[in-house]
């Protein structure tokens, strides 16, 4: 708006200056002898209307803005300023308080791990019935002849051995050389609680004095799977059972698609 006025009184100031360039001619196309005081009145005003427009011309664009003093912060923006980091503090809040729930729904959503039971049953693919032998799987032992002063029970297999007996109808099998080695094999799974989980009896525990008795026994009782340390007998048996482990320290030669082999029977199931 400032602006716009200013250049109005400068159009106007030029169309002045033109009128009076106008009557200037004309006055000195007059003779000074015909000058009058008229005349003379009328060449002094236009002087001084010159002067002041030859001034006014002159004078400064305009006069320099002054830089407003800084004002100190008035309640108001004390109030905004508030408000501002009030606002901040909450939002830090709401981020933390998002941050932990999404961790409790992490937590939630974790895998399960699986428990021993579940293993057992995923590893012997819901079989139902499974024989097993004693030396080497069960007990520390692993000979006939060993049986004859003591029998022990692996306190590293027992977990597995009795989640099988909960699934499973569970056989066990050995080859003794007395009656004695008998009394201790069934009086160490005794003392160890195999028969206390109400899944394995002492008459699902039997015996024979010869290897090929166990064979025997494995085809007359048909389970899904069978347990030994015997190769030849993991072999023989590939024909006639749908599935077998094979434990032994040093990882064989597979005999059959349908056989697996494993150092111990706690480690097949990975509870160890």
């Amino acid at each position: 708006m400032a602006d716009y006025s200013k250049e109005e009184l400068v159009q106007l100031i030029k169309r002045f200056g033109a009128y009076l360039t106008v009557k200037m001619s004309n006055l000195f196309s007059i003779s000074l002898d015909n000058l009058d005081s008229r005349s003379v009145g009328a060449l002094a005003g236009l002087a001084v209307a010159l002067l002041f427009i030859w001034r006014l011309l002159r004078s400064p664009s305009g006069p320099q803005r002054r830089q407003p003093k800084r004002q100190a912060p008035t309640a108001s923006s004390s109030a905004v300023s508030t408000q501002s980091n009030s606002n901040l503090t909450s939002g830090v809040c709401s981020s933390s308080e998002d941050s932990r729930a999404q961790n409790v729904i992490d937590e939630f959503f974790q895998p399960v791990k699986p428990t021993l039971g579940q293993i057992v049953r995923q590893k012997l693919s819901e079989g139902r019935k499974v024989t097993c032998r004693l030396l080497g799987v069960v007990l520390e032992e692993t000979s006939p002849e060993e049986l004859q002063k003591q029998a022990t029970v692996r306190s590293s297999v027992l977990e597995v051995l009795l989640e099988v007996t909960k699934f499973c109808d569970l056989y066990l099998m050995e080859r003794v050389v007395d009656d004695e080695s008998e009394k201790k094999v069934l009086l160490a799974l005794e003392d160890a609680g195999v028969f206390t989980s109400g899944g394995l009896v002492k008459d699902k525990v039997l015996f024979c004095s010869t290897e090929n008795g166990r064979t025997s026994f494995v085809r007359q009782l048909e389970p899904d799977w069978h347990i030994d340390t015997n190769p030849d007998i993991v072999f023989q048996l590939a024909r006639f059972i749908k599935y077998q482990l094979h434990i032994s320290p040093i990882k064989p030669e597979r005999a059959a698609a349908n056989v697996f082999s494993s150092p111990s029977l706690e480690q097949f199931f990975g509870s160890i």
